[in-house]
């Protein structure tokens, strides 16, 4: 199966992912970029410790890709759209144990804004 990779725009054009990882040091950087080539390669087939689902019934649908780099952690929302699509909707660098709700809301709210936006 074909899996594709999309990158979340908001309706300004800024691409709030690609933004995050311009942030990381080139080898957090790196990390990220390949973690998200697994995704594409293997989509639904990856598994811990790459990708996780969330859990908690507000967030359905929503997955994170673990970065592991150096000591540090980043984290990348996503979803599954139609098509066999992946949509990277917020990146962050994880500080806590717990994933912050103030993160999570911005990755629901920009999923539901998306499906709004394509019809999904």
């Amino acid at each position: 199966m074909k899996w594709q990779v999309l990158f979340y725009e908001k309706t300004n054009g800024v691409n709030p992912v690609k933004e995050f990882l311009k942030t990381l040091s080139s080898g957090h950087q790196a990390k990220a970029l390949r973690e998200i080539d697994l995704l594409e390669q293997f989509g639904t087939a990856l598994q811990r410790p790459h990708v996780a689902a969330i859990r908690q019934d507000r967030y359905a649908g929503l997955w994170e890709l673990r970065i592991q780099f150096s000591g540090e952690a980043s984290r990348i929302f996503y979803f599954l759209a139609q098509g066999n699509r992946f949509v990277l909707l917020h990146g962050f660098m994880k500080k806590t144990d717990a994933l912050p709700a103030k993160e999570l809301e911005t990755a629901r709210k920009r999923m539901n804004e998306y499906l709004r936006r394509c019809g999904e």
